[in-house]
């Protein structure tokens, strides 16, 4: 942070606080050099996630959608919503910490399954029906084997 005063590039905070709308921090700064006094804010940047679908378009992500596709594989189900809701949050932090700035629809996807599956296993298999697109029952049967192999259990 350069000195608005002399230009010097080495200073120290001496207070910081949130502004009255939460949204911004106000730091107070003094200058190592010439020990003038100034203020920062320093507000989150909000990079939109954009979402590169199958055929190429993209979209920025929206997490209600994300939600919307995960509520329909659990269905019937006796999943809390408190869960599903949490599950979209960390997905939605784990593409922001990537700092990546477009994401593959494909790598959501494989998030939403791994997160599902260590939940609910016929929510995870009704996703990846319809995110893996099967095109015949071998598929889903081969899919529904290797859930079996992967847990060592009977899906439930």
């Amino acid at each position: 942070m350069k000195c608005p005063f002399c230009e010097y590039l080495e200073n120290k905070v001496i207070d910081s606080r949130s502004t009255d709308d939460n949204e911004k921090i106000r730091r107070r700064r003094e200058c190592l050099k010439c020990q003038e006094r100034f203020t920062t804010y320093e507000t989150i940047e909000n990079i939109p996630i954009m979402v590169i679908k199958r055929d190429g378009s993209r979209e920025i992500f929206n997490e209600d959608k994300l939600l919307r596709g995960i509520l329909k594989s659990c269905e019937k189900r006796s999943i809390k919503m408190l869960i599903l809701e949490e599950l979209v949050i960390q997905i939605k932090k784990q593409l922001q910490n990537s700092m990546e700035k477009e994401i593959p629809s494909l790598d959501i996807g494989n998030l939403v399954m791994d997160k599902l599956k260590k939940i609910d296993s016929v929510a995870y298999i009704r996703f990846a029906s319809v995110y893996r697109q099967f095109s015949d029952v071998s598929q889903f049967i081969d899919e529904l084997l290797k859930l079996i192999h992967d847990n060592n259990t009977t899906i439930t």
